[in-house]
């Protein structure tokens, strides 16, 4: 009722014409914003105004209560007879594919009730998918998904020039759902990408060796790579890595050897006055890439795994300044699998198996906001398909990795692989040894 009455207010005070001029400089006003700074529009009035509109064109009224009892979500009353209508509460339009609309139940409904409806619900909305999930004692949030926005791969992002291309702030992955290049932090915090087998991890990985590749060529940034799936999917990318383990004794070795160089910058910090170190040459990003990192932190042998963990924790949480990051690739993200999941401040969810997981990734209450990951499809024509959460805004944001070949990888290594140090072979001295071959023979 607020708008119409706002309207009517306006019109009877300002009259009519001036009402509707005002009216029509707004739409133009935001139109205009939209155009000019979409990234903003996107973050602070878009959701607003699709919400607003949505309510008054889809969940409201005759139309609502409509769908309502086709899908069999109303009751009667069984002593008045009257017909109850569940009510809408609130409207949340997170992105333009994206609803989350909270409703309050009739009484003898429970949040299962509504979940066996759902795929009923998607149908009559004509919705790509619905989840629905228990907001609060009788209210339930509705989450409908109207289309999927990505429907072709996105090709390897291009391989910057010069390092002086390469934002490490703002590496690029891939694209969002606003058709706008997807772009996430190498320094500054450390990564968690969680994911099922198969939902493209590994696109995530190589799309952001691809955006550094210059600073790698060229020593800024230091790639230490651990990979106890045996370097099946990372072989192909040894020449690019400073170290590189493929078992659980290596792997502690090179965690072992990060931790050290880690201490070694922060004494030289110390020593220089330095509060945060800046990427070059001789401070260089030093990037640890651990892949199916459960191998590592659950499931291998618990002395090495409470050693490995004893390693991370010092790393995640003092080598911010110092310039030493953690990027995490797993599957399973539960506490149980990854007792340190709260260090990580970058989150990627993929397409995960369970529900539980979403929240575990991107933190609670995401996939009530819309971050269905766990209902991407498992095929191939999904992969790389995920959410991460805007920090402005709170809200998921869905985005697709690009897909990185074999040959795209093999054009990285051959662009930006860091040159071998030479071995010099120093001219050996024989003048002591002639002197002690002098010195026996007299003696």
């Amino acid at each position: 009722m607020a708008v119409p009455l706002v309207v009517l207010g306006l019109a009877l005070i300002l009259g009519p014409l001036v009402t509707t001029a005002a009216l029509g400089g707004l739409v133009v006003g935001a139109l205009v914003w939209g155009r000019a700074h979409p990234g903003s529009f996107d973050r602070f009035a878009a959701p607003a105004l699709r919400a607003t509109w949505r309510r008054w064109t889809v969940y409201r009224g005759h139309r609502w209560a409509q769908l309502m009892s086709d899908t069999g979500l109303t009751r009667e009353h069984r002593h008045t007879g009257a017909h109850l209508v569940p009510r809408v509460l609130r409207v949340r339009s997170s992105s333009a594919s994206i609803d989350t609309v909270y409703v309050h139940m009739v009484r003898g409904q429970d949040v299962a009730y509504w979940q066996e409806r759902a795929s009923v619900l998607w149908e009559a909305l004509i919705a790509h998918r619905v989840a629905i999930t228990r907001h609060r004692p009788g209210v339930v949030a509705v989450v409908i998904e109207w289309e999927l926005p990505f429907t072709r791969t996105i090709p390897a992002p291009d391989i910057p020039e010069q390092t002086d291309d390469v934002d490490l702030g703002a590496v690029e992955i891939g694209d969002n759902e606003h058709g706008e290049p997807f772009t996430a932090p190498i320094t500054g915090g450390h990564r968690l990408v969680a994911g099922a087998s198969g939902a493209g991890k590994g696109s995530i990985l190589w799309s952001t060796l691809r955006g550094i590749g210059p600073c790698i060529r060229d020593g800024i940034v230091r790639v230490w790579m651990l990979d106890l799936k045996g370097g099946v999917e990372t072989e192909q990318g040894a020449p690019l890595f400073h170290r590189y383990a493929t078992t659980m004794a290596q792997a502690l070795e090179l965690l072992t050897e990060f931790r050290d160089s880690m201490r070694d910058r922060q004494d030289d910090m110390r020593e220089q006055n330095i509060r945060a170190a800046t990427p070059s040459t001789g401070t260089p990003v030093e990037l640890l890439v651990i892949d199916e990192m459960a191998m590592l932190t659950a499931y291998g042998d618990r002395t090495s795994v409470r050693d490995a963990l004893r390693l991370l924790a010092e790393v995640m949480t003092q080598g911010r300044a110092s310039l030493f990051a953690v990027h995490g690739y797993l599957q399973e993200p539960s506490k149980d699998v990854l007792d340190v999941r709260e260090l990580f401040t970058q989150r990627i969810c993929l397409g995960v198996t369970a529900a539980s997981h979403v929240d575990m990734v991107l933190g609670d209450g995401a996939r009530e906001r819309g971050a269905l990951a766990d209902e991407i499809p498992g095929d191939a024509r999904h992969a790389g398909i995920g959410f991460v959460i805007d920090r402005g805004s709170r809200l998921p944001v869905r985005f697709r990795a690009a897909y990185v070949s074999d040959d795209d990888i093999t054009e990285l290594v051959t662009r930006c692989a860091p040159p071998v140090a030479e071995v010099i072979d120093l001219p050996h001295d024989n003048t002591d040894e002639a002197d002690d071959g002098d010195e026996r023979g007299a003696a």
